[in-house]
């Protein structure tokens, strides 16, 4: 990586290019260096946002575990930008409302409001026909399944370079890189110490609350959802790690119902069953790598694990909880 490589930094204010410049950017699949534009991503061209982070390296999920490594884009040119997440609508209502992942070929450094063109829909059709959602029968393409792809291995000595990288770029401050380089060692000796208690269940009980988006809930007791666990410390696919003890116990709001899904992995659509996102509990798999990862995936909770709560207005920033690891439901 070249310092000019940094030249988008947190903060700075960019312009989605056009369609038409997209367009041009995209090979006959509409990838660049692997990773697709995506027809959710389109209805930002020619607005401005701030880049909320760089993306120097990203984790990604391989089959068997599951497990995820933390790997480089090509090019080392990707951004994040401060924006709402993936609708999922172009991808068969997908709800894991993933970020969107940003080629600096996809932007312009700008300090002044956009002009859209005049030929703006027409640009919008071109681009679209460009675009596949698909890469098999009853298999998605989108920036999740395209990751392995798009992004190279590092070597440790890589990923701890990136932590200055990311410093001097303004995506992490100098201390909050300190708690991403030393709670990832001190999780590794705590990872001999007991872990969450399970029930060994052959089968694991399903539980139906029909939460909505915007109810309270509060998270069981750490006994209570060991009770519904396996062997493998998961409810029907869905594992829940020893990081619930942090906030066990806890009240969150709902943010939404996660009905379907697209596995990273496979690409094929799951349905997921009687299980919710509870608004601020994003993935911190930081606390297993060194130096973090900006994908920040809201994590997935099971109806089983919660109880609903009849009083009213409570703020999560007070009680918001983190949640280590990563998930994976089958069901």
């Amino acid at each position: 990586m070249s310092w000019a490589g940094l030249k988008l930094r947190a903060g700075t204010w960019v312009e989605v290019k056009s369609p038409l410049e997209i367009a041009q950017t995209l090979d006959a699949d509409g990838l660049l260096d692997g990773l697709p534009f995506m027809p959710e991503m389109m209805q930002f061209c020619g607005k401005r946002f701030r880049v909320l982070r760089r993306a120097e390296k990203t984790c990604v999920e391989f089959p068997g575990g599951p497990v995820y490594k933390i790997r480089e884009f090509h090019n080392n040119d990707v951004v994040l930008l401060e924006m709402p997440r993936c609708s999922g609508d172009a991808h068969a209502g997908c709800q894991r409302s993933c970020i969107f992942f940003w080629k600096q070929a996809w932007l312009r450094k700008t300090s002044r409001a956009p002009t859209a063109p005049a030929n703006l829909l027409a640009q919008q059709q071109e681009l679209r026909a460009r675009l596949k959602t698909t890469q098999g029968p009853g298999r998605y393409l989108c920036q999740s399944t395209a990751l392995a792809q798009s992004t190279h291995t590092l070597t440790r000595a890589r990923v701890v370079l990136k932590c200055f990288y990311d410093v001097f770029s303004g995506s992490r401050g100098l201390f909050e890189m300190a708690k991403y380089v030393f709670v990832p060692l001190y999780e590794y000796v705590r990872a001999r110490s007991p872990r969450l208690l399970v029930a060994n269940l052959k089968r694991t009980p399903v539980g139906r609350l029909n939460l909505q988006p915007g109810e309270w809930v509060r998270i069981k007791l750490e006994p209570e959802i060991a009770a519904t666990l396996d062997s493998r410390a998961c409810n029907r696919g869905l594992r829940c790690d020893s990081g619930m003890r942090r906030f066990c116990g806890g009240r969150y709001q709902v943010r939404s119902r996660l009905e379907r899904m697209i596995a990273e992995t496979t690409g094929e659509m799951r349905q997921v069953e009687s299980t919710v996102i509870l608004d601020g509990l994003n993935c911190l798999c930081w606390q297993n790598h060194v130096g973090g990862c900006p994908r920040e995936d809201f994590m997935w909770w099971r109806e089983i694990w919660l109880e609903r709560e009849q009083k009213l207005g409570c703020s999560s920033g007070a009680e918001s909880g983190e949640l280590s690891g990563k998930q994976r439901p089958e069901a």
